[in-house]
Protein backbone atom coordinates (compact mmCIF):
# COMPACT_ATOMS: atom_id res chain seq x y z
CA UNK A 1 0.00 0.00 0.00
CA UNK A 2 1.22 3.51 -1.15
CA UNK A 3 2.37 5.18 2.00
CA UNK A 4 1.99 9.31 2.36
CA UNK A 5 5.58 10.86 2.45
CA UNK A 6 6.68 12.82 5.34
CA UNK A 7 6.54 16.38 4.66
CA UNK A 8 9.39 17.94 6.33
CA UNK A 9 9.41 20.68 9.19
CA UNK A 10 8.85 24.64 8.76
CA UNK A 11 11.77 26.38 8.79
CA UNK A 12 12.01 30.16 8.71
CA UNK A 13 13.92 32.46 6.35
CA UNK A 14 14.44 35.97 7.10
CA UNK A 15 13.73 38.03 3.63
CA UNK A 16 14.75 41.72 5.37
CA UNK A 17 12.59 43.61 3.39
CA UNK A 18 11.76 42.13 0.32
CA UNK A 19 7.45 40.89 0.49
CA UNK A 20 6.60 37.84 -0.24
CA UNK A 21 4.76 37.63 -3.68
CA UNK A 22 1.08 36.58 -3.08
CA UNK A 23 1.11 34.48 -6.52
CA UNK A 24 3.80 32.00 -5.52
CA UNK A 25 2.15 31.65 -1.67
CA UNK A 26 -1.09 30.69 -3.86
CA UNK A 27 0.62 28.29 -6.36
CA UNK A 28 2.34 26.68 -3.36
CA UNK A 29 -0.65 26.19 -1.67
CA UNK A 30 -2.65 24.54 -4.64
CA UNK A 31 0.21 22.48 -5.57
CA UNK A 32 0.23 21.17 -2.06
CA UNK A 33 -3.79 20.88 -2.02
CA UNK A 34 -3.35 18.21 -5.11
CA UNK A 35 -0.78 16.30 -3.75
CA UNK A 36 -2.92 15.89 -0.37
CA UNK A 37 -5.72 15.13 -2.70
CA UNK A 38 -4.10 12.65 -4.64
CA UNK A 39 -2.53 10.34 -2.01
CA UNK A 40 -5.71 9.13 -0.59
CA UNK A 41 -6.61 8.14 -4.16
CA UNK A 42 -3.08 5.69 -4.88
CA UNK A 43 -3.81 4.70 -1.94
CA UNK A 44 -7.01 3.47 -2.35
CA UNK A 45 -6.09 2.21 -5.88
CA UNK A 46 -3.11 -0.01 -4.35
CA UNK A 47 -5.49 -1.34 -1.61
CA UNK A 48 -8.03 -2.28 -4.39
CA UNK A 49 -5.46 -4.05 -6.39
CA UNK A 50 -4.16 -5.88 -3.66
CA UNK A 51 -7.93 -7.12 -2.52
CA UNK A 52 -8.38 -7.79 -6.10
CA UNK A 53 -5.22 -10.31 -6.33
CA UNK A 54 -6.09 -11.96 -3.39
CA UNK A 55 -9.39 -12.79 -4.60
CA UNK A 56 -7.35 -15.13 -7.52
CA UNK A 57 -6.79 -18.61 -6.31
CA UNK A 58 -3.84 -18.68 -9.30
CA UNK A 59 -2.22 -15.27 -7.61
CA UNK A 60 -1.81 -16.97 -4.37
CA UNK A 61 2.04 -18.04 -3.83
CA UNK A 62 3.15 -21.22 -5.50
CA UNK A 63 -0.34 -22.15 -7.56
CA UNK A 64 0.48 -21.25 -10.66
CA UNK A 65 3.96 -23.04 -10.61
CA UNK A 66 2.68 -25.94 -9.24
CA UNK A 67 -0.25 -26.01 -11.98
CA UNK A 68 3.09 -25.31 -14.82
CA UNK A 69 4.87 -28.91 -12.92
CA UNK A 70 1.70 -30.90 -12.79
CA UNK A 71 1.01 -30.27 -16.23
CA UNK A 72 4.22 -30.88 -17.27
CA UNK A 73 4.52 -34.06 -16.08
CA UNK A 74 1.08 -35.22 -17.48
CA UNK A 75 2.73 -34.02 -21.08
CA UNK A 76 5.85 -35.47 -20.79
CA UNK A 77 4.44 -39.06 -19.73
CA UNK A 78 1.40 -38.90 -22.05
CA UNK A 79 2.52 -36.83 -25.00
CA UNK A 80 6.56 -36.91 -24.78
CA UNK A 81 5.86 -33.48 -25.22
CA UNK A 82 8.51 -30.59 -23.06
CA UNK A 83 7.05 -27.63 -22.43
CA UNK A 84 8.55 -24.44 -23.66
CA UNK A 85 6.24 -22.06 -22.46
CA UNK A 86 3.45 -21.70 -20.05
CA UNK A 87 1.24 -18.70 -20.33
CA UNK A 88 -1.72 -17.97 -18.26
CA UNK A 89 -4.46 -16.58 -20.45
CA UNK A 90 -8.71 -16.23 -20.12
CA UNK A 91 -10.02 -17.77 -23.22
CA UNK A 92 -13.40 -16.59 -25.07
CA UNK A 93 -15.57 -18.88 -26.40
CA UNK A 94 -18.11 -18.37 -29.38
CA UNK A 95 -20.68 -16.91 -26.89
CA UNK A 96 -18.48 -14.62 -25.10
CA UNK A 97 -18.01 -16.30 -21.98
CA UNK A 98 -14.50 -15.86 -20.36
CA UNK A 99 -12.68 -18.93 -18.38
CA UNK A 100 -9.24 -18.90 -17.07
CA UNK A 101 -6.44 -21.08 -19.00
CA UNK A 102 -2.97 -22.62 -18.78
CA UNK A 103 -1.70 -22.21 -22.23
CA UNK A 104 1.24 -23.97 -23.29
CA UNK A 105 3.66 -24.25 -25.98
CA UNK A 106 5.86 -27.42 -27.02
CA UNK A 107 7.94 -27.71 -30.33
CA UNK A 108 4.87 -29.58 -32.21
CA UNK A 109 1.78 -28.55 -29.94
CA UNK A 110 -0.42 -25.83 -28.11
CA UNK A 111 -2.21 -27.21 -25.02
CA UNK A 112 -4.76 -25.24 -24.24
CA UNK A 113 -5.70 -26.85 -20.30
CA UNK A 114 -8.42 -25.90 -17.87
CA UNK A 115 -6.65 -26.16 -14.50
CA UNK A 116 -8.56 -25.75 -11.38
CA UNK A 117 -6.51 -23.75 -8.90
CA UNK A 118 -8.42 -24.12 -5.78
CA UNK A 119 -8.10 -28.28 -6.18
CA UNK A 120 -4.91 -27.88 -8.11
CA UNK A 121 -5.32 -30.55 -10.36
CA UNK A 122 -6.52 -30.39 -14.38
CA UNK A 123 -9.76 -30.49 -15.40
CA UNK A 124 -9.37 -30.91 -18.99
CA UNK A 125 -6.73 -30.53 -21.51
CA UNK A 126 -7.46 -29.29 -25.39
CA UNK A 127 -4.46 -29.94 -27.79
CA UNK A 128 -4.04 -28.27 -31.17
CA UNK A 129 -0.87 -29.46 -33.72
CA UNK A 130 1.04 -26.39 -34.29
CA UNK A 131 1.49 -27.42 -37.91
CA UNK A 132 -2.47 -27.01 -38.81
CA UNK A 133 -2.40 -23.47 -37.23
CA UNK A 134 -3.09 -21.46 -40.57
CA UNK A 135 -4.36 -18.12 -39.33
CA UNK A 136 -3.42 -16.35 -36.24
CA UNK A 137 -5.42 -12.68 -36.16
CA UNK A 138 -5.37 -9.77 -33.54
CA UNK A 139 -7.63 -7.11 -33.43
CA UNK A 140 -10.68 -5.62 -31.10
CA UNK A 141 -14.28 -7.26 -30.98
CA UNK A 142 -16.98 -6.47 -33.05
CA UNK A 143 -20.55 -7.67 -32.04
CA UNK A 144 -23.97 -7.54 -33.79
CA UNK A 145 -25.65 -4.41 -33.24
CA UNK A 146 -28.03 -4.64 -30.40
CA UNK A 147 -25.85 -7.50 -28.77
CA UNK A 148 -26.34 -6.37 -24.75
CA UNK A 149 -23.04 -8.10 -23.84
CA UNK A 150 -20.35 -5.98 -25.84
CA UNK A 151 -16.76 -6.08 -24.78
CA UNK A 152 -13.63 -3.70 -25.44
CA UNK A 153 -10.34 -4.26 -26.11
CA UNK A 154 -8.04 -6.67 -27.86
CA UNK A 155 -7.83 -10.20 -28.69
CA UNK A 156 -6.25 -12.84 -30.32
CA UNK A 157 -8.29 -15.48 -32.27
CA UNK A 158 -6.17 -18.97 -33.53
CA UNK A 159 -7.48 -21.25 -36.50
CA UNK A 160 -6.44 -24.07 -37.27
CA UNK A 161 -8.52 -25.71 -40.20
CA UNK A 162 -9.80 -23.84 -42.65
CA UNK A 163 -11.51 -26.58 -44.75
CA UNK A 164 -13.84 -26.71 -42.05
CA UNK A 165 -16.25 -24.68 -41.25
CA UNK A 166 -18.08 -24.23 -38.04
CA UNK A 167 -21.60 -25.77 -38.55
CA UNK A 168 -25.03 -23.98 -37.66
CA UNK A 169 -25.43 -26.21 -34.73
CA UNK A 170 -22.16 -25.87 -33.61
CA UNK A 171 -22.92 -22.35 -33.60
CA UNK A 172 -25.57 -21.87 -31.25
CA UNK A 173 -24.84 -24.74 -29.08
CA UNK A 174 -22.71 -22.53 -25.81
CA UNK A 175 -21.84 -26.31 -24.94
CA UNK A 176 -19.93 -27.13 -28.11
CA UNK A 177 -16.37 -27.37 -27.88
CA UNK A 178 -15.83 -28.65 -31.44
CA UNK A 179 -14.93 -25.37 -33.40
CA UNK A 180 -12.17 -25.15 -35.36
CA UNK A 181 -10.56 -22.30 -33.48
CA UNK A 182 -10.20 -20.36 -30.03
CA UNK A 183 -9.97 -16.56 -29.14
CA UNK A 184 -7.91 -15.30 -26.12
CA UNK A 185 -7.68 -11.92 -24.08
CA UNK A 186 -5.26 -10.45 -20.99
CA UNK A 187 -6.03 -12.26 -18.36
CA UNK A 188 -7.37 -9.77 -15.58
CA UNK A 189 -4.20 -10.16 -13.88
CA UNK A 190 -2.29 -8.94 -16.59
CA UNK A 191 -2.06 -5.40 -15.06
CA UNK A 192 -2.35 -6.03 -11.61
CA UNK A 193 0.17 -8.82 -10.52
CA UNK A 194 3.30 -8.10 -11.34
CA UNK A 195 4.82 -11.93 -11.02
CA UNK A 196 2.02 -12.42 -13.71
CA UNK A 197 1.67 -9.76 -15.69
CA UNK A 198 4.51 -11.09 -18.24
CA UNK A 199 2.96 -14.03 -18.66
CA UNK A 200 -0.76 -12.89 -18.88
CA UNK A 201 -0.77 -10.81 -22.19
CA UNK A 202 -1.84 -11.68 -25.65
CA UNK A 203 0.78 -9.60 -26.52
CA UNK A 204 3.91 -11.66 -25.36
CA UNK A 205 1.54 -14.86 -25.70
CA UNK A 206 1.32 -13.94 -29.74
CA UNK A 207 5.45 -13.36 -30.24
CA UNK A 208 6.06 -16.77 -29.12
CA UNK A 209 3.42 -18.55 -30.59
CA UNK A 210 4.23 -17.28 -34.32
CA UNK A 211 7.58 -18.10 -33.76
CA UNK A 212 6.65 -21.62 -32.95
CA UNK A 213 4.05 -21.95 -35.44
CA UNK A 214 6.30 -20.95 -37.64
CA UNK A 215 8.96 -22.93 -37.21
CA UNK A 216 6.81 -26.15 -36.87
CA UNK A 217 5.67 -25.44 -40.15
CA UNK A 218 9.08 -25.31 -41.28
CA UNK A 219 9.98 -28.70 -39.88
CA UNK A 220 7.29 -30.28 -39.97
CA UNK A 221 4.87 -29.53 -43.14
CA UNK A 222 1.49 -30.73 -43.73
CA UNK A 223 1.07 -32.72 -47.42
CA UNK A 224 -1.63 -31.12 -49.64
CA UNK A 225 -1.58 -27.72 -47.67
CA UNK A 226 -0.34 -25.12 -48.38
CA UNK A 227 2.83 -24.20 -45.94
CA UNK A 228 3.03 -21.10 -43.36
CA UNK A 229 0.09 -19.73 -41.59
CA UNK A 230 -1.36 -16.10 -42.12
CA UNK A 231 -0.80 -13.98 -39.36
CA UNK A 232 -3.53 -10.99 -40.00
CA UNK A 233 -4.48 -8.02 -38.02
CA UNK A 234 -8.49 -7.71 -38.60
CA UNK A 235 -11.74 -7.34 -36.11
CA UNK A 236 -12.68 -10.39 -33.82
CA UNK A 237 -16.38 -11.41 -34.53
CA UNK A 238 -18.51 -12.76 -32.07
CA UNK A 239 -22.01 -13.62 -32.74
CA UNK A 240 -24.19 -13.33 -29.56
CA UNK A 241 -27.40 -11.26 -30.39
CA UNK A 242 -28.45 -11.15 -26.62
CA UNK A 243 -25.89 -12.63 -24.50
CA UNK A 244 -27.04 -12.65 -21.04
CA UNK A 245 -25.60 -15.91 -20.39
CA UNK A 246 -22.65 -13.92 -20.93
CA UNK A 247 -23.22 -10.70 -19.30
CA UNK A 248 -24.25 -12.54 -16.00
CA UNK A 249 -21.28 -14.92 -15.85
CA UNK A 250 -18.45 -12.25 -16.93
CA UNK A 251 -19.45 -9.72 -14.65
CA UNK A 252 -19.30 -12.03 -11.71
CA UNK A 253 -15.91 -13.60 -13.31
CA UNK A 254 -17.46 -17.17 -12.99
CA UNK A 255 -15.14 -18.30 -15.24
CA UNK A 256 -12.23 -17.87 -12.62
CA UNK A 257 -10.66 -19.72 -9.63
CA UNK A 258 -11.80 -17.20 -7.03
CA UNK A 259 -12.39 -16.60 -3.25
CA UNK A 260 -16.29 -15.75 -3.28
CA UNK A 261 -16.93 -15.04 0.68
CA UNK A 262 -16.76 -18.33 2.60
CA UNK A 263 -16.96 -20.54 -0.66
CA UNK A 264 -14.59 -20.68 -3.37
CA UNK A 265 -15.61 -22.31 -7.27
Amino acid sequence: MAQPEKEGGFRPVALGAQDLPATETSKDDKSKQTQEENKPKDSETASGQKFNIRKFFVARPGAFDQAVEDLTNQLLSKEKEIVNSAWLLAEIDHWNNEKERVVLITANCLFICKYDFIMLCCQQIQKVPLNFIDRICRGSFVFPERSLDKRDGEGLRIHWDKLREPTFVSRWNPLSNDLPYTTFIDHPLSTCSKTLSAISQISNFNDQLVKAVQESHKNNPVPGRANGALILNQPLLIETYVGLMSFVGNRNKLGYSLARGSVGF
